[in-house]
């Protein structure tokens, strides 16, 4: 994504496929190649005493052959000169990588290295130039401490915001812009945009779920997407934006090419569902608006310390299209029969040998699967709410009971105290 903001277009088929770190021997070669081409002298106390003796052997080659020849200078003008502190010259060498460009062989020099010796003198020296704790720093060019190499590349991955919100150069390509607006009661910004964000639905369902073109109707999008029984609140403590439903906007250049619907909620917020333009696959917007939607977590945590977690809705092992969201990590599932969060990793190998399983591996730990007092459980009936105990004075049909105890059985002790089944 930010590739394509700051260039533009780039190859679809490429966009995955670049590496992203060289190989080690890239690494080396393009150490090397940098001081080819400054020509940097160095220090021979610097070197292992073998590396030492085969270059000081072929500089002493290299200056007969230059005196036989007239050459009147050994230092490249671009060379940058080593000074020790009494001002003198230390005694210096330049480091050449393999042979430079000639006219033909010369019988007074000495016979071409093969390129299997040379790489593995340029593995030594990368590998002395990482064991020699600056050994090639403290160089001078006028007056100033430089590096020879480059520094090896940090290991350490950037952070999600750092990544998300690195800046782009003022001649990027292109602009993205995410906004949040409230989806239900809708806002006047959701308005606005209604139609434009239906039809990135409706070709979305067509392309990617095949749907024809009558499914995804206005009214099915209505009911799918942007009606909430969710209350719209703005506490004193709260985010800005309040809680409630809400519709993330990816707009790219003026127009909207992704959506991600969520939910804030005082401990979390909570993914949806999300579609986007088809002709902006290459971009991954599955996991680009995914790892958006973490980062806005993440600020909403700043403000509302509560609001913690990011919820990726049901987690289906067996169904690919849903195995995507096991790659976000650290991340938990809710155990079916203790309601204990679960690292992942420990769920998977489960969840390899049986779609159905328990969790939490504690055998103390208590089964919210089983209901143990019934009369505690909690009904809304009449417009009134009342423990099942009271309920089931008032009612005659003999099949209730078995209904409220399959209810029972499948939310557990704890929610049918906390939730209030519906009876007519």
């Amino acid at each position: 994504m930010l590739k394509f903001l700051a260039k533009g277009e780039i190859s679809k088929g490429n966009c995955e496929d670049e590496p992203m770190d060289s190989t080690m021997e890239d690494a080396v070669d393009g150490d090397f190649a940098l001081m080819n081409k400054l020509d940097i002298k160095c220090d021979l106390k610097t070197l292992s005493s073998d590396l030492k003796v085969s270059i000081e052997s072929e500089e002493k080659e290299k200056e007969k052959s230059l005196k036989k020849e007239g050459s009147k200078d050994l230092i490249h003008p671009q060379a940058i000169e080593e000074k020790l502190g009494s001002g003198e010259p230390s005694h210096s060498i330049k480091v050449h990588i393999g042979p430079k460009p000639g006219k033909g062989a010369d019988l007074s020099k000495p016979p071409c290295r093969k390129a299997k010796e040379m790489r593995k003198e340029r593995k030594r020296l990368k590998l002395m130039q990482q064991s020699s704790a600056g050994a090639f720093e403290g160089f001078q060019a006028q007056g100033q401490p430089v590096s020879l190499l480059p520094k090896a590349k940090s290991n350490q991955p950037k952070s999600l915001e750092d990544l998300i919100f690195e800046s782009l150069p003022e001649d990027a390509s292109h602009k993205l812009e995410v906004r949040v607006v409230r989806s239900s009661p809708p806002s006047p910004q959701f308005k606005a945009t209604f139609q434009e964000s239906y039809q990135v639905y409706k070709r979305y369902q067509m392309v990617i779920h095949k749907d024809p073109p009558d499914k995804p109707a206005v009214s099915q999008f209505t009911r799918f997407l942007c009606n909430s029984p969710l209350e719209a609140e703005h506490p004193a403590n709260g985010p800005e934006c309040g809680y409630g439903s809400f519709h993330q906007q990816y707009w790219l250049d003026g127009k909207i090419i992704a959506v991600g619907v969520i939910d804030i909620l005082p401990y979390c917020v909570s993914s949806v569902y999300l579609y986007y333009d088809p002709d902006y696959s290459f971009l991954s917007l599955g996991v680009y608006s995914a790892l958006r939607e973490i980062a806005f977590t993440r600020q909403l945590h700043e403000k509302t310390s509560q609001l913690s977690y990011y919820y990726m809705g049901f987690y289906i092992h067996s169904c690919p299209k849903m195995r995507y969201k096991g790659q976000y990590r650290p991340s938990d599932l809710l155990c079916p029969e203790t309601y204990v969060w679960v690292p992942i990793e420990q769920c998977l190998p489960s969840l390899d040998n049986s779609k159905y399983c328990r969790f939490n591996q504690d055998p103390q730990a208590e089964d919210e699967g089983r209901s143990k007092e019934l009369d505690r459980l909690r009904v809304f009936h009449r417009r009134s709410a009342m423990p099942y105990g009271v309920y089931k004075n008032h009612q005659e049909d003999p099949s209730e009971e078995a209904v409220v105890l399959e209810y029972a059985n499948l939310v557990g002790q704890k929610c049918s105290e906390r939730m209030l089944l519906f009876r007519h």
